[in-house]
Formats: structure tokens, C-alpha cells, sequence
């Protein structure tokens, strides 16, 4: 299951206590004080992945704590410092502070701080002075600080596949890339987005929508919502289809119903299964979206000249939005 939106509490480690000690051996019945100072707490950290299912391990894990410090010990020996601990995301997510309402976008591979480890106490060694030669105190550890998170992947994928079901989408993305999405000749075969990489770029394979999605029909409303998280849509349309013009209008439809703002994004209509019709019969379809202005191709997961095309027409596309 795709995971892309969850609620999630932070809390960095505690610096650890300081230690209020004395000198004592065999040959000091009353030595000055020695006590060490504690180790700072561990810090939580987020990174980015390009592994888009890494918020799914928070579905049932919500609390996420950092190590505690080690505290002081006597002869001036200092605990040792946490570990800190750092969370992968996917690149894309969110995050959102739900008390000081801040929020953070977690958009490279660069570790980002978002809680701060208590600092160690200091040891009663710290505090001697010359009026006070034997403090009997030492510092307590810091807290380390804790927040509650909203974590939203706001990107799944630069390119997304959309279209009715059936219409080739899981078949073309096998072809375009090294996924393995599950393919077959029914509807819904696809229940969540597949992700594969054409080069440096992520594909989702959107799962088929239908009549009344945005309504809630079918599986709809959860994949017009994974729909927002791409940057370019390519409309995957049967062209065995009895009416094209129809089944393109049906998609955009609840693509507007959902949210008008999809039909501002980047889109380019892909007439799959080509080789199951004339030239003649390609040609018109083609020529249903081209006097639209609409920009549409053919292409069939068997003709590996048009797949190529595709890929590189895909590449070029994504270049010029960046």
C-alpha cells in the first residue's frame, strides 16, 4: 500500500546527567571532586530517497525516538554522544510542524535537522572554583526536543500514466522501464501506483479510472489524489476504442470534478495499442486531437522503434520543465 500522507512524533535523545564524584583510591582518603560530564543526546535527522513507498514504515511505527546520551562517570570521564538518528522519506514529502505551523520540504539528498539532542550535563569537576574547591552538584542532562510532524509526499512521480482501465498503461511502463507492475486483461488489475525509472526520471503507472471517480466510484478518489503528485500526465487512450474523443473527455472530466487545476498540467495524449489497427484508422484518431491542438502519438508495446520514440520525446519534455 502506497503511504503518502501521516502523522508522526519525534523525539531527540536527552543529553545524559553529569556526575558529582570525588577522588578516592588507596592513596586519597579526600581528593577534589572528578566527576565527568554527560554526552550530548541524539539529534533526528530527514533525508531524502528516491524510494517513493518509504513513508509506508510509518503506517504502524508513529514514535520515533533518538538515543539518550551517556551520562558522566567519576575520574573525569565523559559519556559517550549518542547516535543520531536519520529518517528516509521520499523525495518530494512535506513536512510540517503541527505546533509552530513551520514546514519543510525535503527536496535532495542532504540530511535535514529537525530535532536537536539535549546537551550532556556538566560534571561536578565543571564547577570547581577557587571559593569552592568541592561542589557537590552536577548538571543534569537537557532534554532533547520533541515534535509532532504532518508528513505529505507532494510528488510521486515526474511522469504520471493515466486513462481508463485496459488502456495499456502498466504494459507501457514495463517496456519503458525495469518495473514489473501486474499486467492482465481485466479491469483494476493495478491497485496502487507502480514506479519505474526511464533514466533519472520516476514514472507512475496510475491505476485506471472511470465514470463518477471523483465521486467516489470504482477506486477513484485516492488515485485523482496520486494524479496531483505528478508533473506531467501522459493520457493513455485504446485506440480500438469505439469513440477516443469520448473516452479522453470521460477521464478529463473527473480530473476537473476532482480538482480543475490537473487540467493546467503539462499533458500529452498517447494512443496505445497501435498495432491492432490500419494506418488509415491510426491517422484519423490522431487527427481527432491534433486539430484540438492537442498534442498526440501512437504507440504499441511491440514496435520497439515506437517505444524508443516515446522514451526520448518523454526525456525532452521533462527537460524543458525543469
Amino acid at each position: 500500500m502506497l503511504v503518502d500522507h501521516v502523522k508522526l512524533i519525534i523525539k531527540a535523545g536527552n543529553g545524559g546527567n553529569g556526575a558529582a564524584t570525588f577522588l578516592r583510591n588507596s592513596l586519597t582518603a579526600k581528593g577534589g571532586p572528578d566527576g565527568g560530564n554527560g554526552g550530548n543526546g541524539g539529534d533526528i535527522y530527514f533525508q531524502g530517497t528516491s524510494n517513493i513507498r518509504d513513508l509506508s514504515q510509518f503506517r504502524f511505527k508513529k514514535n520515533i525516538k533518538a538515543e539518550d546520551g551517556i551520562s558522566g562517570k567519576r575520574k573525569r570521564l565523559f559519556g559517550k554522544n549518542a547516535e543520531h538518528t536519520t529518517i528516509l522519506v521520499p523525495l518530494g514529502t512535506e513536512i510540517t510542524d503541527t505546533n509552530s505551523g513551520r514546514t519543510y520540504e525535503v527536496f535532495n539528498n542532504i540530511p535535514l535537522l529537525l530535532a536537536k539532542g539535549g546537551r550532556g550535563g556538566r560534571g561536578n569537576d565543571e564547577f570547581k572554583s577557587a571559593t569552592n574547591q568541592a561542589p557537590k552538584y552536577a548538571e543534569l542532562g537537557g532534554e532533547g526536543e520533541e515534535k509532532k510532524l504532518l508528513l505529505s509526499l507532494r510528488l510521486i512521480a515526474d511522469i504520471g500514466l493515466i486513462g481508463l482501465p485496459n488502456a495499456g498503461k502498466s504494459s507501457l511502463l514495463a517496456v519503458l522501464t525495469h518495473a514489473t507492475p501486474k499486467i492482465g486483461d481485466y479491469p483494476f488489475t493495478t491497485l496502487e501506483p507502480n514506479i519505474g525509472m526511464l533514466e533519472k526520471h520516476p514514472i507512475a503507472d496510475i491505476p485506471g479510472l472511470i465514470e463518477g471517480a471523483a465521486s467516489g466510484h470504482g477506486l477513484g478518489i485516492g488515485f485523482l489524489k496520486h494524479i496531483e503528485k505528478t508533473q506531467i500526465l501522459v493520457h493513455c487512450i485504446d485506440v480500438t476504442s469505439q469513440d477516443v474523443e469520448k473516452v479522453y473527455a470521460i477521464v478529463r472530466g473527473e480530473l476537473e470534478k476532482h480538482n480543475p487545476r490537473l487540467l493546467e498540467k503539462p499533458e500529452i495524449i498517447l494512443l496505445t495499442k497501435s498495432d491492432l489497427v490500419d494506418r488509415k484508422t491510426l491517422d484519423r484518431s490522431l487527427m481527432t486531437f491534433r486539430k484540438a491542438g492537442k498534442k498526440a502519438y501512437d504507440c504499441s508495446v511491440y514496435d520497439r522503434e515506437s517505444i524508443k520514440s516515446l522514451a526520448g520525446m518523454l526525456k525532452d519534455l521533462l527537460d524543458k520543465s525543469v
